[in-house]
């Protein structure tokens, strides 16, 4: 496992554990960062300018969007493709699946189940000329790629919150933060490592806000084993001094 960072927090308690693990904090973040006033329609990340999209996550209220960015390596000079073939789960914005193909990945799809989200995702790949080589898909996590689709990337930066499972969703912003009974979580461990191409990736980008264990229990249950390969702990600042671990992890099946 590389280890991309270390601020040097100390380890966290069971009170800031739960604090940090909260259903209810998230949900809040979600409102918050959904109806505040001073809400933009554009912001910079990664040297760039992005288009942004009412209803849509906002990488300027939450620091995930530039970590996952540098776990994948798409925020360094001079900018060199992952792979020839990437599939973004989840693009919100579109940031990463653009920097993807900034990166030289000749095919890029990034979906995402929020209709806004994929409109602002098709604004921003052409914004940044990428159009042409990025398609942009309203989808359920695979249920609109076709069957013969493979990927040498499959890469989600998700929603790793645990929410319990008989919450009921206000808004389609709300799935970008929370997960309910980790449903999501379990149909990706389960299919994501089918859309793989041999010798590809599977990935997942997740953090100690979300319940490891539980992702683990899933991992068992769909025959998957989980690789750490990546991890970083930031300061997320903008609704609290939080100290949290971001993780890049592999999902592959599990050996018989």
């Amino acid at each position: 496992m590389t280890q991309l960072q270390d601020i040097g927090a100390p380890q966290l308690g069971r009170p800031e554990e739960a604090a940090l693990q909260s259903y209810e904090r998230s949900l809040l973040r979600s409102h918050l960062s959904l109806t505040r006033q001073d809400r933009p329609d554009r912001f910079a990340l990664a040297g760039l300018d992005w288009d942004l999209h009412p209803e849509v996550f906002a990488p300027v209220y939450s620091p995930s969007t530039a970590v996952a960015l540098a776990l994948l390596d798409l925020n360094r000079e001079p900018l060199r493709p992952r792979s020839d073939s990437f599939l973004e789960i989840g693009t919100g914005s579109g940031v990463i699946a653009v920097m993807a193909a900034l990166a030289g990945s000749p095919r890029v799809v990034a979906t995402d189940v929020n209709p806004r989200a994929v409109e602002n995702a098709a604004v921003n790949a052409e914004r940044h000329a990428v159009n042409d080589r990025l398609r942009t898909v309203h989808s359920d996590l695979f249920s609109e790629i076709g069957e013969s689709e493979r990927f040498d990337t499959v890469f989600w930066s998700s929603n790793y919150v645990l929410g319990p499972d008989t919450y009921e969703y206000k808004s389609v912003h709300e799935r970008a933060y929370v997960d309910t009974g980790y449903r999501t979580h379990r149909r990706f461990v389960e299919q994501a490592p089918r859309w793989v191409t041999p010798g590809g990736s599977a990935l997942l980008h997740f953090s100690d806000r979300g319940d490891l264990p539980a992702l683990h229990r899933i991992a068992d249950d769909c025959g998957r084993e989980l690789r750490t390969l990546r991890s970083v702990r930031v300061r997320e600042g903008e609704y609290g001094e939080d100290m949290v671990e971001h993780m890049l992890i592999e999902i592959v099946p599990a050996a018989v």
